[in-house]
């Protein structure tokens, strides 16, 4: 059985910082990529940032362009926990964060797993 679950979230000053965690059961790390998400109110939901790997320490990750040099997505694998370290956060980056995995098939990711989310908030 294959969970996600979200903490880390909540409401910092424009320009901090915060860390989010995904801790997934299972060794979904060595078949499946992971993401992070995020949906504002009103907006659909986006992809942030997404990792995948194949064999040993290789992994490609890839960010939303609004986001890119201010936020790093990175595991850990021994706990099996998803990270994302968000620096120089902005209002625009308020939203729910959720935590995605599954499988590529194709060259498609297939979000199978999701999280409940983690809300985060920015101020102005």
């Amino acid at each position: 059985q294959v969970q996600l679950v979200e903490s880390g979230g909540g409401l910092v000053q424009a320009g901090g910082s915060l860390r989010l965690s995904c801790a997934a059961s299972g060794r979904i790390y060595s078949s499946h990529a992971m993401g992070w998400f995020r949906q504002a109110p009103g907006k659909e939901r986006e992809s942030v940032a997404t990792i995948s790997w194949s064999g040993g320490m290789t992994y490609y990750a890839n960010y939303a362009d609004s986001v890119k040099a201010r936020f790093t997505i990175f595991r850990d694998n021994a706990k099996n926990t998803l990270y994302l370290q968000m620096n120089s956060l902005k209002p625009e980056d308020t939203a729910v964060y959720y935590c995605t995995a599954g499988p590529r098939v194709g060259g498609v990711f297939q979000w199978n797993y999701w999280g409940q989310g983690t809300q985060v908030t920015v101020s102005s």
